[in-house]
């Protein structure tokens, strides 16, 4: 009997027993788009400063399905329809919903291609469609909210979806910072739908506070720490730099894949007119980034090989960050001090010193709320229920800016 035939079982750190079902799940978690997640790290270089965060796009999908199939029982237990077309549909969404990340996540998102990740995401999905016969077109209607039942896109993406669920307790055990650690089954236990969107009972609202809050800390700890910023935007200028070479015809050796994307930077029409460029896509992975940048620490330019030195020797640009815009002198005298310590150019000192911001906001008011369904059977905003967070003081938008450069006493 083929393996294909049978439930998988998937030995998960955070939850123990994942069991991905047979049929279309298993098949798509076996094709090579999904396997590739295997390589496509979840935090890009965040293990530059947490070493245990190593863990990977497939880690993080695989926890989605598992939340997924517990806010479907979880529903089903309190009267609420979900067949099992859509209960498969609205697993292979969440399933399939970061599939379309490049190398190192969000970090090189738009160094390759000028298109989303989401959008790309949805390439993929149309893509595998047409393979298996048509057997994701409910799945990716959810994935667009097209679907009728629209809290079955809210469990896919909104701002209490099985992604944040899972990425904020996942991102804290590998990280090792525990102030992201939330109550997941406290939440889905919680979860109810009222007038075909997702709500939370009110008993659940100390889960959603403490959810808030480590989202935004987290942000704060984790994913914006300034060292991780510093060696992504680091990583950022290799690329342009390995472009700007390429460009100008000099011999920079990468992977097939890497190389084409370093060519030119495809756009969302370039997809559409050429399916050949997702299966390239498909090939490209951190492996092809470490790979050049080893071979890039020797490359002839000063530039380049600087740079990939910092990333593969940990030898970081400085970072500093404050509440306001750096001044244009300050930036322009630490140019100059880098230009005579360094011996570069006024064009190649952009590389080494470079200004921008960075913006958190744990939760948005704009987009779909989290609503709470409260005793007496009205639906109130988590901003008006919760006395935590009736200042608004959540839903602000806090931005920060940070200046990286050489360390000039090297």
């Amino acid at each position: 009997m083929s393996s294909l035939n049978k439930d998988k079982i998937i030995n998960d750190p955070i939850y123990g027993f994942v069991k991905v079902e047979k049929g279309i799940i298993y098949k798509l978690v076996e094709h090579p788009f999904f396997q590739r997640l295997r390589r496509i790290s979840q935090l890009g270089l965040s293990y530059l400063v947490y070493p245990g965060a190593h863990h990977s796009r497939f880690h993080h999908a695989i926890g989605c399905i598992f939340l997924m199939n517990k806010a479907i029982d979880q529903l089903r237990k309190k009267g609420h329809e979900i067949s099992k077309k859509e209960a498969e549909a609205v697993c292979i969404a969440i399933l399939l919903h970061d599939i379309g990340h490049g190398p190192f996540s969000h970090a090189l998102e738009k160094s390759f291609i000028a298109i989303h990740h989401e959008s790309l995401s949805l390439l993929f999905m149309q893509t595998l469609n047409e393979k298996f016969n048509g057997k994701l077109s409910l799945a990716i209607q959810i994935f667009k909210n097209e679907y009728k039942k629209k809290f079955l896109f809210q469990l896919v993406s909104g701002q209490l979806d099985m992604d944040r669920l899972d990425y904020l307790k996942r991102d804290s055990f590998y990280s090792g910072v525990h102030e992201g650690v939330i109550g997941t089954e406290r939440i889905i236990n919680m979860l109810d739908v009222v007038d075909d969107n997702l709500v939370v009972e009110e008993k659940g609202i100390y889960s959603i506070e403490k959810f808030l809050i480590a989202r935004r800390l987290m942000y704060w700890q984790v994913y914006l720490h300034k060292t991780v910023l510093s060696a992504e935007h680091t990583l950022i200028k290799i690329m342009q730099r390995a472009k700007e070479l390429i460009k100008k015809g000099e011999q920079v050796h990468a992977s097939e894949p890497l190389f084409f994307f370093l060519k030119k930077k495809a756009t969302k029409k370039d997809f559409d007119k050429n399916t050949e460029l997702l299966n390239q896509f498909a090939l490209l992975d951190d492996y092809d980034i470490i790979s050049a940048l080893k071979k890039w620490c020797n490359h002839k330019d000063y530039v380049l090989s600087s740079l990939s030195k910092m990333i593969v020797e940990r030898k970081l640009l400085k970072i500093k960050i404050q509440n306001k815009v750096f001044s244009k002198k300050e930036i322009a005298d630490t140019k100059t001090k880098v230009m005579k310590s360094f011996n570069v150019n006024a064009d190649d000192v952009n590389y080494f010193v470079f200004s921008d911001k960075v913006s958190n906001r744990a939760y948005s008011y704009e987009k779909a709320k989290i609503n709470i369904l409260i005793k007496d059977g009205s639906i109130k905003e988590i901003k008006d229920a919760s006395d935590q967070l009736a200042n608004g003081i959540i839903g602000k938008k806090v931005n920060k800016f940070f200046l990286c450069y050489p360390n000039l006493k090297l």
